[in-house]
């Protein structure tokens, strides 16, 4: 007999890991996974797969650590190969890898800038061939800069962010459409703060919401195609990019004042993913799963 499933256990299990993580900051975006603690929950004791993705190949980008590392897991886990872009952070990259082939699956990790058109070009020119096909593509790379003041928000702030954060879904995407067919599916990653916006996370927020349309348009023009665009909007998770955004007391207290009263941990976005990602959502485009932990936020 399957043990049921203790909905108030593993609540409690998160709330015992977001009490214990402590003041600290990383000075470089988008972190690191390796100095955080407690360390983010990416599933790799946790997500058990059951074959929804059998021989199929996932791009993730940002792939390394946090939501993106926890998609890769769960992918794999649920048959996947999966190729890893990223942006420098080699060591998370590698040990994400090692967990994926402990799964029997393969990984191939593409270091660089996920905004840059030639990179993304050649991740897939080489992905194709190496796999035969291309079935999923996760746009997640972000990065995020906190000003006290809007006057704070420079020209090259803006571009950076914006390069990062959307220029690259349309680099990755416009260069796998070419070889992505029927029963296709694109994921992206927007926020809770397309929704709500963030006094400090101005430039952020704006290309979430950017990505909330990115996603409406895409689906319709590509249902022709039978390739499906959808996206999550996470809310507050534990990742490195946490800590390398916000000072070490405020860092410590991220999430706290949302609905749920804690932070959420990389795995609890997986199963959205895998369920974007799979045949339980063929009925579903151009939408976005709320995982924000209870905030109500409008269309």
């Amino acid at each position: 007999m399957i043990k049921p499933i203790n909905e108030v256990q593993i609540q409690n299990e998160f709330f015992e890991h977001d009490a214990k993580i402590q003041p600290q900051h990383q000075e470089k975006q988008p972190g690191l996974r390796g100095p955080m603690q407690p360390k983010p929950d990416c599933g790799e004791q946790r997500y058990q797969g059951s074959g929804k993705l059998t021989d199929q190949t996932a791009i993730i980008t940002g792939g390394d650590s946090g939501i993106g590392r926890a998609a890769a897991i769960a992918f794999a886990r649920e048959g996947a190969d999966v190729v890893i872009v990223y942006l420098d952070e080699h060591e998370d990259a590698k040990d994400t890898a090692s967990w994926i082939e402990k799964t029997g699956r393969q990984c191939v990790l593409y270091a660089g800038d996920a905004g840059d058109d030639d990179f993304c070009k050649r991740i897939i020119d080489e992905t194709v061939p190496k796999f035969g096909r291309l079935d999923i593509v996760v746009n997640n790379a972000a990065e995020q800069h906190r000003v006290e003041d809007p006057l704070e928000i420079t020209r090259e702030q803006v571009e950076k962010t914006f390069r990062t954060n959307i220029f690259s879904f349309f680099s990755l995407t416009g260069a796998a459409l070419k070889h992505m067919q029927e029963g296709s599916r694109i994921i992206n990653v927007t926020s809770v703060l397309a929704y709500a916006g963030h006094n400090q996370l101005i430039t952020y927020s704006v290309t979430k919401g950017a990505i909330v349309t990115y996603t409406r348009s895409m689906a319709q023009a590509l249902l022709k195609r039978r390739i499906r665009v959808n996206a999550i909007a996470p809310g507050p998770v534990w990742t490195p990019l946490i800590p390398a955004t916000f000072p070490a007391e405020r860092a410590a207290d991220f999430g706290k004042e949302f609905p749920m009263g804690r932070t959420a941990q990389p795995v609890e976005m997986a199963p959205g993913f895998v369920y974007l990602a799979s045949t339980d959502s063929t009925f579903m485009t151009g939408q976005v799963l709320h995982l924000n932990g209870g905030v109500i936020v409008g269309a």
